[in-house]
């Protein structure tokens, strides 16, 4: 799914997203593109078009599991007593990408890295809003995630798919979402990732949308 249309068409009936061609992400320099995985292909081409040439905005990048196809490659090197590929090491780190996208841009924006667990989105979210509080007139929010390695398959507590996705926050005007939270004890729903669940509640018209991460119950609800 490359486009608005398609997006909006998967939200009305969400299926497992199964990964397809390597995104081009052409906007990025060559010498840089190429070190960006698949993953990072996928983030940066979102990111570059939800900010259509804008710069000197805030960026906070969020992922659950990172490049982690290429973190078990660098755990499998050393294992083996292998020497480790510095290049492949300080792409494996979750600030990889949003490094590459400042680097490219010549953007001295602030950029933050997170992952936290199930609730990834929510926290990225919170992050943003927290810039926002503190004087950003808009935060550029960039979501994505890859299948895990079949190694991690047995851990894995939802359906694991690629996507990336952008959303560039703005304070509320007259029409805003609300989010808030809970303590709770309920494990996670088996499913989507809760990226795209986030997703397809953006896109979609319901009311609100419930989530439990093990610890916490999110609610996420749009205002009148």
């Amino acid at each position: 799914m490359s486009t608005p249309e398609a997006w909006a068409a998967w939200a009305q009936a969400p299926q497992a997203i199964v990964p397809g061609e390597e995104p081009g992400a052409k906007a990025m320099p060559a010498m840089l593109r190429r070190r960006a995985g698949f993953l990072g292909k996928m983030a940066l081409e979102v990111a570059y078009q939800c900010l259509d040439g804008r710069s000197d905005i805030p960026t906070v990048f969020c992922s659950r599991h990172g490049d982690v196809a290429r973190a078990l490659e660098l755990l499998t090197d050393l294992a083996r007593a292998e020497a480790l590929s510095p290049t492949a090491f300080g792409m494996a780190v979750h600030n990889a990408i949003p490094g590459l996208f400042s680097i490219a841009r010549s953007d001295r924006a602030n950029h933050i890295a997170l992952a936290s667990g199930a609730a990834t989105i929510e926290h990225a979210v919170i992050e943003a809003c927290g810039l926002l509080a503190d004087g950003a007139q808009s935060v550029l929010l960039v979501a994505c995630d890859c299948p895990l390695p079949e190694l991690f398959t047995p851990f894995e507590d939802c359906e694991e798919q690629p996507y990336a996705w952008a959303w560039l926050l703005t304070a509320p005007q007259d029409e805003a979402l609300s989010l808030s939270w809970s303590a709770s004890d309920e494990a996670p729903a088996a499913g989507m990732p809760g990226g795209l669940q986030i997703a397809a509640f953006l896109l979609g018209e319901a009311p609100g949308l419930e989530r439990c991460d093990g610890r916490l119950r999110w609610r996420w609800s749009r205002d009148a």
